[in-house]
C-alpha cells in the first residue's frame, strides 16, 4: 500500500522592517551614597533635619555639646596670648643685648641666653597656635554637617546620645537621587557583542560617545528619560563571566528609587530586511544549534541550521542566516516527516489539514 503524503503547515518567508533593540535588567542604585558620621566624641544636643527630607551640602544635622571644645579652644587661645606677650618682652631684650655685645659690655654667653628665650618664645608661639586651630577643628565639628546633597535617611541616633569620633555606625545616610544608577549584568560574551555593535555605531550615542538608552519602568511603562550607558571602567566577574554595566539615568522628579527593578532598553536602529519566523517552528540538536523545517520547490522536506539574532515580539525569533525570503519554513506537522520526504505543504491557515492528517494517520484504517 502506498504511503499517505504527509501535509505540513507553512508559513512563507518574507522579509519585514523590524525595530532592533536589546534590554537588560538590573536594579536602580544611589549616585552617592553618604553616611553622616561624627568626627568628635559627645553628647548629641539636638537633631536639626526632618528624616526623609531633602538636605544640602553644609547643612547643619546635629549639634554635639561643644562645651569642652569650647573650654579646650579658649585654653588654647590664652595660651597663645600669653606666648605673644613673652614675645614682645623677649624681642627688645635680645636687641639691647645685641647693641651691648657689639661694644664688649656683655658676655658673649648672656647675649646666646637671650636670643635663645627670643627663638623659644617664637616657636611656643607657633605650637600655641596650631594647638588654636586643632581646637578650633574640633569645635566646628560638633556642628555635624551635611557632606552631600540629596535625601536624608531616618536618624541612628536621637539627642541624649554619646557618639564617639572612631564608630562605624554612621548617624544618618545622605542618597542622591538625581541621576540614578541602573546597574545591569551581562555575560561576557553577550557584553563583548554589545561593545562591538557601540563600536560600529549601531548604537545610538549622546554627545558624550555613550550609548543612549531607554529605560522600561517594573509595570512595563517607558520612562520619561533617556538614560547613558558606559562601557568604561568595567571587568569580567571572575567567579561569574559576568560584566555589570552602568547606567547614567536622569531622576528630576525622584520617580525612581533605590533598588527597584528596571529594564535598560537600546535602540539598533530598523532592519529593513528582518526575517521573523514563529518559536514553535525552530528546535535545537544536540549541540544547541537552531534548526528548522523547509519545504523545497519539489516538495521535499530539507533540514536548516539557523543563525538567531535574538527574540521579537508575538513569540517570534529573529533569523539572521540560514532562511532566505520566499523559502517555506514548517510550522506545524514537522514532527509527522522526516527529512527527504515529499510532503503536501499548505499555508499556516490551513491547521485543519495538518490535524485531520495526523489523526487519520492515527486511526486504524489509515495502516
Amino acid at each position: 500500500m502506498q504511503k499517505k503524503v504527509q501535509t505540513v503547515s507553512v508559513e512563507t518567508v518574507k522579509t519585514v522592517p523590524f525595530a532592533q533593540s536589546v534590554s537588560m535588567p538590573g536594579r536602580a542604585t544611589s549616585f552617592l551614597t553618604s553616611p553622616v558620621t561624627p568626627q568628635v566624641t559627645g553628647v548629641i544636643q539636638k537633631r536639626l533635619f526632618s528624616e526623609g527630607s531633602v538636605v544640602h551640602e553644609g547643612q547643619v544635622l546635629y549639634q554635639i555639646d561643644p562645651a569642652p571644645y569650647q573650654a579646650t579652644y579658649d585654653a588654647d587661645k590664652a595660651d597663645l596670648e600669653k606666648a605673644q606677650a613673652a614675645l614682645l618682652s623677649a624681642q627688645p631684650i635680645a636687641e639691647r643685648d645685641r647693641s651691648l655685645a657689639a661694644i664688649d659690655a656683655i658676655s658673649k654667653e648672656a647675649l646666646e641666653e637671650a636670643e635663645a628665650t627670643l627663638k623659644q618664645d617664637e616657636a611656643t608661639i607657633d605650637a600655641d597656635k596650631a594647638a588654636l586651630e586643632s581646637a578650633r577643628i574640633n569645635l566646628n565639628y560638633t556642628r555635624v554637617t551635611a557632606p552631600v546633597t540629596g535625601t536624608i535617611s531616618a536618624s541612628a541616633y536621637t539627642p541624649g546620645a554619646l557618639v564617639t569620633a572612631d564608630q562605624t555606625t554612621a548617624l544618618a545616610t545622605i542618597y542622591a537621587y538625581d541621576p540614578m544608577y541602573l546597574d545591569v549584568t551581562e555575560s561576557s560574551t553577550d557584553a563583548l557583542a554589545l561593545r562591538k555593535k557601540f563600536a560600529s555605531g549601531a548604537f545610538k550615542t549622546d554627545a558624550n560617545g555613550n550609548a543612549q538608552v531607554k529605560i522600561t519602568l517594573e509595570d512595563g511603562t517607558t520612562y520619561a528619560h533617556d538614560g547613558a550607558l558606559q562601557f568604561a571602567g568595567v571587568g569580567v566577574d571572575q567567579t561569574t563571566g559576568t560584566i555589570t554595566l552602568r547606567v547614567i539615568v536622569p531622576n528630576p522628579e525622584k520617580l525612581l528609587l533605590p533598588g527597584e527593578y528596571l529594564h535598560a532598553v537600546i535602540d539598533q536602529g530598523i532592519d529593513v530586511n528582518a526575517i521573523l519566523v514563529p518559536q514553535q517552528a525552530v528546535a535545537h540538536d544536540q549541540r544547541g544549534d537552531a534548526t528548522a523545517l523547509v519545504v523545497d520547490a519539489q516538495n521535499k522536506i530539507e533540514q536548516r541550521t539557523l543563525t538567531l539574532g535574538g527574540t521579537a515580539h508575538n513569540n517570534e525569533w529573529i533569523v539572521t542566516g540560514g532562511l532566505a525570503s520566499g523559502e517555506r519554513i514548517v510550522v506545524a506537522g514537522s514532527q509527522f516527516v522526516s527529512v527527504g520526504e515529499t510532503v503536501k505543504a499548505v499555508e499556516a491557515s490551513g491547521q485543519e489539514a495538518v490535524a485531520d492528517n495526523a489523526a487519520s494517520d492515527a486511526s486504524p484504517s489509515a495502516n
